[in-house]
């Protein structure tokens, strides 16, 4: 099993499958995982299997590592077309999450006024309101929502709270009027408890009734792209990303798919 653990705040730029040439921000410790969900689809492996002993990089930390690779990258290139927080774990679990936000939008505005600040996060934060307000002020906020099942959460998601409610998370999402982006990762497989795949119609109906009280700007689906922790996954087919997306679409939603 291969695992992705990125050693310092600043890594790439990489060419994200989503979001063009990405210049990823790492605020998690460099030697391990930090995340409020221990996913079984994560590139990063399981939260157990990857305990940190370094501490978060600091808020200066990061703006000074920014700041050296925009420069560099004005020199020569290539030109970034997001700045996206993402790394080992959850971004927003950072106690500096909000001020670096801020900071990182001043240094876009700097080096790359055309580039976009991205954050991918897993949305159990949001509830947050330094978070919330902090996220507001990005250009791409964003958040994950598999599914709407917290049975079919605690099985691929695997949040480490027990108090990970599903429909509060869905009223969090609200509250951004729109300024928000959901993504949802859908595969198959199997684990103990019998198939994972949540491209059926139990799963994909609610999911878009949610979808469509929460409003988004837009919906990015997906499917497995690189190695997984749990080895019994699988990718959804083409097929069945397009059939959803389309179903989104019809809701008068932006939706693209990735396969």
């Amino acid at each position: 099993m291969s695992t992705i653990i990125y050693t310092s705040p600043i890594f790439g730029p990489v060419k994200s499958r989503r979001l063009g040439v990405s210049l990823g921000i790492n605020l998690l410790p460099g030697d391990g995982k930090v995340c409020t969900f221990d996913c079984l689809y994560c590139e990063c492996g399981f939260n157990g299997d990857h305990r940190p002993c370094q501490k978060m990089p600091t808020r200066d930390e990061v703006r000074h590592a920014l700041e050296e690779r925009l420069r560099d990258m004005q020199v020569h290139g290539p030109a970034p077309d997001v700045l996206t927080f993402a790394g080992n774990g959850e971004p927003t679990a950072h106690p500096h999450f909000a001020s670096i936000i801020d900071d990182t939008v001043q240094l876009r505005d700097r080096y790359f006024p055309r580039a976009k600040v991205s954050v991918l996060s897993n949305a159990t934060q949001v509830h947050r309101p330094e978070v919330h307000a902090a996220l507001m002020r990005v250009d791409n906020n964003i958040q994950k929502l598999d599914t709407i099942d917290p049975a079919y959460i605690r099985r691929i998601d695997r949040p480490v709270s027990d108090h990970y409610d599903v429909e509060r998370i869905i009223g969090d999402l609200r509250r951004f009027d729109g300024h928000v982006i959901i993504q949802t990762m859908f595969l198959k497989g199997h684990d103990e408890q019998g198939s994972l795949d949540n491209t059926t119609e139990q799963y994909v109906a609610p999911w878009l009734e949610a979808v469509k009280s929460i409003r988004p700007e837009k919906v990015m689906i997906y499917t497995i792209d690189r190695e997984t922790p749990y080895p019994y996954l699988e990718k959804a087919t083409k097929a069945e990303l397009d059939g959803i997306c389309d179903r989104v679409i019809a809701l008068g939603i932006d939706c693209s798919a990735s396969y």
